[in-house]
């Protein structure tokens, strides 16, 4: 069996570290303190693998097959399940009307990715074209990773635990974002589909 380079071992510990990061999430919840700090810690160090992994592919022309496949699938694996873990723990934690907000920005993302992953295939087996990530999927991914860390740390500091202000403005930070970024890709790439 042939061996895994680093930035394809990397890509599949990220994937790894989100059913960790939703056990913790969920299952610590009512551990005071630690319920927030070891779920973000888990975030950010799947953050920080997918910073990594690419920079060090591209550096040292290490990309492969099985890194195009694992890479963005680490990535959609990352995005979507700890949105989804996100909201079930705010309603497990009685926030109804934090989460209500938040299934909204959760369905944006969905769509989002769905939306971008089906661009990039149509267009990649249509005309070869690969789809690159642009500066605003960069913002897209850099707003959702630090919303989220803040989201998961805001019921440690006093008076934004109980309004949920700062939950508030990283969803709306997080929607604009990731409405903007597909829309930028649609419209870039919509001229390499055939409507016939």
């Amino acid at each position: 069996m042939k061996k895994m380079n680093v930035p394809n071992t990397l890509s599949l510990i990220r994937a790894l570290l989100v059913p960790v990061f939703v056990a913790t999430l969920l299952f610590m919840r009512d551990i005071p303190v630690w319920c927030c700090i070891v779920p973000t810690i888990v975030y950010a160090l799947t953050g920080f693998t997918d910073m990594l992994d690419g920079k060090i592919a591209r550096k040292y022309n290490l990309v492969t097959d099985f890194g195009k496949f694992i890479d963005p699938l680490a990535d959609k694996f990352m995005v979507i399940g700890s949105a989804i873990a996100i909201l079930v723990w705010m309603m497990l934690r009685g926030e109804e009307t934090q989460a209500l907000v938040f299934v909204w920005v959760v369905l944006i993302i969905l769509l989002r990715e769905l939306g971008v992953t089906s661009l990039r295939l149509v267009v990649a087996g249509k005309s070869g074209i690969v789809v690159a990530a642009s500066m605003l999927g960069k913002i897209k991914t850099v707003s959702q990773m630090a919303g989220t860390a803040i989201i998961l740390l805001e019921p440690l500091i006093p008076f934004f635990n109980e309004n949920h202000i700062l939950s508030y403005v990283c969803m709306g930070i997080m929607a604009f974002t990731t409405l903007f970024s597909g829309w930028d890709y649609l419209k870039a790439y919509m001229p390499h589909l055939s409507m016939d």
